[in-house]
């Protein structure tokens, strides 16, 4: 005897079939990493803020952080950034010509746009990894005090910082010393820099025009610019040079600062490169034909998910990372 009950719902899961919400496996799986991916970066940016507001009035001005361009002299804060922003959102919309090309089943309009996506994830990239140079290799130098304070160095007369070598003096002392590409380099408690700080000292009391200003802002926003006596006070606080910015020393003011844009900026310039990857190889597989001999393009609509995430995460990164 059948004692099988049929209820007539073996195919309504969910209200959608066997394909809860009309998705397939691989659009699903690709939502539930950019969900998991979206915890961790979200953890990155809460850390960051708390951190930042515990250390407000100190923290760097990332105005004044910011301001190199490739190829030109000068203060331009803030503009790279904004144009290796823009060169992201374009790559979004790319990406999305080439979905919706994909859709029509248009083979050489897919080519075209998942091409210009991949050149301008790789513009992207190679961006990040300049400005990662730059700022790991500082333009100005600083001191820094037992306390950890770091003291940079302004012009009186233009009002605009001045750099170690503009008044360091050169001093026939002994000190420990380092053969690098660039030169000889000196030592300070395992830190290496192009100048000692007794040259530093030497050289800025022997220079009345520069002034210290310290990382401390003032009910401005403005960091705190001394007069000429306290500067020379606050001089002696000094217990090394610091040039550049690392996860240890931070020419520009709090540490944590380096260390976030390090941690942060680090981890989504590898979801940018990991994409730039994956782009390549679904490109190579669009020239070869082989979504088009599938009748569909999707696995272009599934990197085009991760894709667009990681445009979105770098929006909330450079907001509150660069913009607040």
């Amino acid at each position: 005897m059948d004692a099988t009950v049929s209820t007539g719902t073996e195919d309504s899961v969910w209200g959608g079939g066997n394909k809860p919400l009309g998705a397939s496996y691989g659009k699903m799986m690709m939502w539930f990493f950019i969900m998991s991916d979206a915890l961790t970066f979200s953890g990155f940016l809460v850390a960051y803020g708390f951190s930042r507001f515990k250390f407000i009035e100190l923290w760097p001005i990332a105005d004044e952080v910011f301001t190199h361009v490739p190829f030109f002299h000068g203060n331009y804060p803030m503009y790279y950034v904004a144009f290796m922003t823009f060169i992201l959102i374009m790559s979004s919309v790319t990406m999305v010509l080439a979905v919706d090309a994909g859709h029509k089943m248009k083979q050489k309009s897919v080519i075209l746009y998942m091409f210009l996506t991949i050149i301008g994830g790789a513009i992207f990239v190679g961006s990040q990894a300049w400005e990662w140079a730059t700022f790991i290799k500082g333009d100005f130098g600083a001191l820094e005090t037992n306390s950890g304070r770091i003291l940079q160095f302004v012009d009186a007369e233009t009002g605009e910082r001045a750099a170690l070598a503009d008044f360091a003096k050169t001093l026939p002392e002994e000190r420990v010393k380092h053969v690098a590409s660039e030169g000889i380099w000196f030592q300070s408690e395992g830190y290496q820099t192009s100048y000692s700080l007794n040259e530093v000292v030497e050289g800025f009391k022997a220079t009345p025009n520069i002034l210290i200003r310290t990382e401390q802002l003032n009910e401005e926003g403005e960091k705190t610019l001394l007069d000429r006596k306290q500067s020379l006070a606050k001089i002696l606080e000094a217990n090394q040079v610091v040039e550049g910015a690392n996860l240890v020393h931070n020419e520009y003011g709090h540490r944590l600062f380096a260390d976030f844009f390090f941690f942060i900026t680090g981890f989504h310039g590898f979801h940018v490169f990991s994409g730039v990857v994956i782009n390549i190889i679904i490109f190579f597989n669009v020239i070869l034909g082989t979504y088009q001999r599938r009748g569909h393009y999707e696995m272009v609509e599934k990197v085009g998910l991760y894709w667009h995430f990681v445009d979105l995460v770098w929006v909330f990164v450079f907001t509150f990372f660069y913009l607040v």
